[in-house]
Formats: C-alpha cells, structure tokens, sequence
C-alpha cells in the first residue's frame, strides 16, 4: 500500500515508511482467540445475544495486533520519551512512585460509597492533604472536589454569587478579567450568569491598575487573576491590586495555574487574595493531557468557608475522619462533582509533597524559575522577548521578526518537530502577536536545556536564509502538516478501509 494511510478526507497526509494497517494484514481464517472448549463455548450462548452479521474487524494473530499498536505507539510523543516545554500548559515528568503509591489496595481497590469507617486511611491522606495545600497556599480551607482548574474557577464563582447573597448584595453582576488571563476565566464567569470586563495589561506585563479602578463599581463580583501571569511575570502591583478589588466590595480569585513558581516564593493568601485553585498536575506532578483525571483543589479564606461545597471531609473529636453532608452546612453551594473529588491523582499529588518535603518544595519551585532563566539567557540572541522583564517559571517570546522574514510562530514550532523537541505552545497569550510561550519546568537536566535551545537558534538561523524550509516543516515526522481547517471541521474520528 506503498506507505500510505487512506482516510476519508485529505486531512492526513502521507505517513512514510509505516506498516501496513490492520485491513491490510488480516487473513481470512487468521485468529488470535482463545476460547477453551471451541464450539462447545459458543454454544452455551443463548441463541437471542448470538451476532447474526459478522463484525467488521480484521482476523489477525495476536502478535500482528500487538505489534501493530506497539508501533503506534512507538510514533506517540511522551514526558517519558522527551521534553515538554509548553507554557501555561505544565507538562513535567511525573514520579513513578506516585504510580506505586496510588495502585496501593488500600487506595485502589476501595469504593467510594463505602462506609467512612472502612477507609479511614483514604479519609485521613484527603484530610492531611487538604491541610497541606492550605499551608502551601497561605489559605483556611480546601475543597478537593473540583475535576480542573477551570472546573475550580467555576465553583469559586459560584461561591462568590452566594457569598454576595448572603450578605443582601444582589446588584454585582460582573466579573473583571486582565487581557492576558487563561480563556477559561471570563467562560467560568459566563457559566454563572455573569457579565466579563476585560482590562488591559501595562507596558511591563502587569494589569493596568488605572484600568482597573476604572472598571470597578458596586456591581462587580470580583476580579480573576493569574500570579504570575500567563506572560511568567510576577504581578508587580499585586497588593494594590487585591486592594483596590476589596475597596469596590469585590473578591479576588487567583488562578493557581503557575503556582509551581511560588513554591518557597510567596503564598497567595498572604498577597491578598480571597481564594485560589491549585492545578495538581502542574504543581504537584500527577498526570496531565488526553483529556484524562485531573484535579483542581480550590483553598479559600475563613469568610468563604461556609459556601465551600459539601461533602466536606473533617476529623471529628473522637480522630475519626468522616465525611460530612450539606445539612451540617446550610450556606454552602453544593456538591460539584461525584463523592469527594478524583481519588488516584490526589493520591499522587499527596505522595509528591510527601516525598519532597518542605525544603523539596521550595527547591522545586526556584528550579523552575532557574531553569526559565537559563533557557532565556541562551534563546534571546535570536528571538525578540515579549516583555523583556526577568521572569518567573515560564517566558514569551514572540516570532514577530522571524514572519517578516518568511517563517512564522507555527513554522518554527513544526521545524521543532524536526530537531525532536515537543513544539512550545504558539499563539498564546493573545496579547502578544507570533507569541511562542515555552516552560522548560524543573524536572529537565541542564543537557536537555542546552539542546532544546540550540534547536531554536539553528531554527531562527535557517529562517534568515532558508525559510522555505523552515515553513515546509516537519520533513521527517511520521506525518507532515495537516489541514487544520478540515481537521477540525470534518474531523475522521475512525478508519474505514478502503
């Protein structure tokens, strides 16, 4: 079949030098099934399940299946196999002890509908965790209930709508955001019912204090805010900011995000801020992508704690831990998620904080601005900086020099295919025009720094006297460019042979 994979659209292109599919191998006859007993099983089948038409699958050996998706798996990009270096999007490589500790049977094998005194260990990790991420946060207490980030940002806002009404204060209908803010803030907002006011970032990367007095009024909710911010600058003006919020009646919600830089550097609740959520995945190394589990605990001051959602999970006077439900809480929003929140990633989340320690966590959070610092230093000389500031675990750079000579952000992020580097995220924040924004985090030596920056520079060079080639990208991937047009509007979702 000479190499090539035929879809129904053109949305893929050629795939060199693969096997044949799976339509292409089988045989008739050919099976991998082991069934004892032959006909003999299929005839303990009652005759009303039995398939009437054949199912449209290939008979193939086991090892030509095995072998098949063994190679295609061989082609998958992993935190295992290489360097992650997305901005905003943390994707560090994740301890396989975290792994070991979560298929315990004591954390694996409970259910969560079981009776609190069956898994009093399950209970006291989510309760210890719950103290931990307090201390580390600078907050009074956590809720582990959301699925996400954005899933917490919702729920904060929620409790910010009923934080509001408890008190009689039913006109604030809008929620400020900055202009370089994760677009899932101003849709948490809207998913409440609110109103969004965007304010724009100064000449230094910071919200436009200006600007936000401005927006501010009797109606506004509360302001959202990223520290540091989506550019990997930490917010200069954060206190006034908070401050400036509070004087209008509103509540400041942080977006922990980035929280992996504050480790050992500054805690949100001492900076002002009324709540904040921590994305685990990012912070505390439990997996992340593919649409997978994921946790977002929200840790929130003393004067929203009554609006936190139920069950809440508490240590009663006896040590026993125990969950408890909405009645014991008659202001509080609700549950938001099955049972207590997504078990096996906040396993995994406990054990890292575990393992590390205190001084661990500190040193976690300044490699990460170390690490920042370093690959800037190396890849300036050839890209233009955003906001040319020292930053804090992640940077910007912008590909704006490099399209004026013929290459743009998304060509060099594909010649990074090439050079075997994961591309950087592109084209975000949108505040910054041919924006590359890459977070080499802390878990990458400095041998994969260096490399990761002399692909960038052989790349900037190629632009200024090939860049052709450089928008011809990748040459020597599996495959190469796809129309992202079709892709996303007429997506091939499976294979149908030809």
């Amino acid at each position: 079949m000479s190499g090539k994979v035929r879809f129904e659209t053109g949305t893929i292109t050629e795939m060199p030098a693969l096997e044949p599919l799976l339509f292409e191998l089988q045989r008739e006859g050919r099976s991998g099934r082991h069934v004892r007993g032959g006909e003999a099983a299929d005839a303990l089948i009652p005759q009303a399940f039995k398939r009437t038409v054949r199912l449209p699958l290939p008979e193939l050996s086991e090892p030509q299946v095995v072998r098949h998706y063994t190679h295609l798996a061989q082609l998958n990009y992993s935190v295992d196999a290489g360097m992650y270096p997305l901005g905003s999007c943390t994707m560090k490589y994740n301890p396989k002890i975290n792994d070991r500790a979560a298929s315990l049977p004591g954390f694996a094998d409970i259910h969560p509908q079981q009776p609190d005194e069956t898994v009093q260990g399950a209970l006291r990790l989510l309760h210890e965790l719950q103290g931990l991420l307090a201390g580390i946060s600078g907050m009074d207490h956590v809720t582990l209930q959301p699925a996400a980030g954005a899933h917490a940002e919702f729920t904060a806002i929620l409790m910010f709508k009923a934080y509001h009404e408890s008190r009689g204060d039913t006109k604030r209908r809008r929620v400020i955001v900055p202009d370089s803010a994760h677009g899932t803030n101003p849709a948490s907002a809207a998913m409440c019912g609110f109103d969004v006011t965007t304010v724009k970032s100064d000449a230094r990367g910071n919200v436009d204090l200006e600007a936000l007095k401005a927006a501010l009024g009797d109606d506004v909710v509360g302001f959202m805010l990223t520290n540091p911010n989506t550019l990997g600058l930490f917010e200069e003006r954060v206190r006034e900011v908070c401050e400036a919020v509070h004087a209008a009646g509103g509540l400041v919600y942080g977006d922990g995000a980035n929280m992996n830089a504050l480790l050992g550097v500054a805690r949100p609740g001492d900076l002002g801020f009324d709540c904040v959520h921590i994305n685990v995945h990012k912070t505390f190394s439990t997996p992340h992508g593919a649409g997978g589990p994921g946790a977002g605990p929200l840790c929130v001051k003393q004067h929203l704690e009554p609006f936190l959602p139920t069950p809440r999970i508490v240590r009663d006077g006896t040590g026993a831990y125990r969950r408890v439900g909405a009645s014991a809480h008659p202001l509080a929003i609700g549950r938001v998620r099955s049972f207590v929140g997504n078990f096996g990633v906040l396993v995994r989340a406990y054990t890292y904080i575990r393992t590390l320690g205190e001084e661990g966590l500190v040193e976690t959070g300044r490699d990460a601005i170390l690490a920042a610092n370093y690959l800037l230093a190396l890849v300036r000389e050839g890209y233009d900086v955003a906001y040319d500031r020292t930053p804090m675990h992640e940077f910007v750079l912008t590909a704006a020099r490099q399209k004026r000579q013929g290459a743009n952000a998304l060509d060099i992020a594909k010649a990074l295919i090439d050079e075997g580097f994961h591309p950087p995220t592109v084209y975000f924040p949108l505040i910054v025009p041919e924006s590359m924004m890459i977070e080499p985090t802390e878990t990458e030596p400095k041998e994969t720094l260096d490399a990761f920056a002399d692909a960038l520079l052989r790349i900037a060079k190629r632009v200024e006297t090939d860049p052709q080639a450089v928008h011809d990208a990748p040459l020597h991937a599996p495959l190469r460019r796809l129309d992202e047009v079709a892709a996303a509007r007429k997506p091939v979702l499976r294979y149908k042979p030809a």
